[in-house]
């Protein structure tokens, strides 16, 4: 029964919004810029929309002419988002350069929210979440902080300036 209270508690603990004082010192801790926020979150979002416009193996659409791609079709995929966002970035003389454990986290990360997702509606609000997670002024929960955290460092350790 503890148990139950104990899980019950970190729950809540999870998903209770934290102060804006918290939120500042979190920042403050973890060296997070407004700049490098919204740069991020920018890279996120182009990505996210070459995604969504150039898939095309959505394996929730009911039709005779449904394209389902599989496993290997869809990292290839994600492969090309990726390269083609990073030149488009280069392009704009922002420099990203990944290492393989930093590639894998965002393959992972992506091929889970996007990829693997069923729920067309879902889907469609990945780049709503995005916008959510990297805004500043939007209250965040616990967790909420530590995702845009891992996702921040990630990018942050990746930018070649």
């Amino acid at each position: 029964m503890k148990t139950d209270s104990n899980m019950g508690r970190f729950f809540d603990w999870l998903a209770k919004p934290m102060n804006q004082e918290d939120i500042d010192a979190w920042y403050l801790a973890n060296n997070i810029t407004p700049e490098y926020t919204e740069l991020f979150r920018d890279f996120c979002i182009s990505f996210l929309n070459l995604l969504n416009d150039t898939y095309l193996g959505d394996n929730f659409i009911n039709t005779d002419t449904k394209v389902v791609m599989n496993e290997e079709q869809n990292r290839k995929h994600f492969k090309w988002c990726w390269n083609k966002t990073l030149e488009n970035f280069d392009k704009e003389e922002i420099n990203f350069v990944f290492d393989e454990k930093d590639y894998e986290f965002f393959e992972n990360f992506f091929y889970e929210i996007f990829y693997n997702q069923d729920n067309e509606k879902i889907k469609k609000s990945i780049d709503n979440f995005f916008v959510e997670l990297f805004d500043n002024n939007r209250k965040k929960t616990k967790s909420d902080i530590e995702l845009f955290t891992d996702i921040y460092k990630t990018l942050e350790r990746s930018l070649n300036i």
